[in-house]
């Protein structure tokens, strides 16, 4: 029983590890983001719906993009398209599949629709 305890407490601790040198994802909110991009901290904005085939094959990407140790400052941000019209018309945007890039409280960079990997490696670089 103990060396079961042992080994949970050790997967619990490198879980930690490794999230810690991982992007924040969470849900957009925007007094959160606000506070966020004026900490000067790079942020990256996601646009996305359920139904959008680009949005779905960019989400895996973005988040293994984000797991490595260069992106530990990172945080990221998941708008839904189908019900936060109001955070859209603050962003300036106006399809799923948008990607914002923000570095020193300005944005730095924006895609719309691009799904391969180097492509998106390449504009999520421009957030550090």
């Amino acid at each position: 029983m103990n060396l079961r305890r042992l080994l949970l407490s050790l997967v619990v601790l490198l879980m930690s590890a490794i999230n810690a040198q991982a992007a924040e994802r969470q849900p957009y909110e925007p007094d959160a983001f606000q506070r966020t991009v004026e900490t000067g901290k790079p942020v990256l904005v996601h646009v996305t719906a359920p139904w959008c085939r680009e949005c779905n094959v960019q989400k895996p990407i973005i988040a293994e993009i984000g797991q490595r140790p260069e992106f530990k400052e990172l945080t990221i941000f998941d708008v839904d398209f189908d019900t936060q019209k109001e955070s859209l018309h603050r962003l300036n945007v106006q399809k799923q599949s948008t990607i914002v890039v923000i570095k020193d409280k300005s944005e730095v960079a924006r895609a719309v629709g691009i799904t391969e990997r180097e492509a998106i490696d390449a504009l999520m670089k421009k957030a550090l």
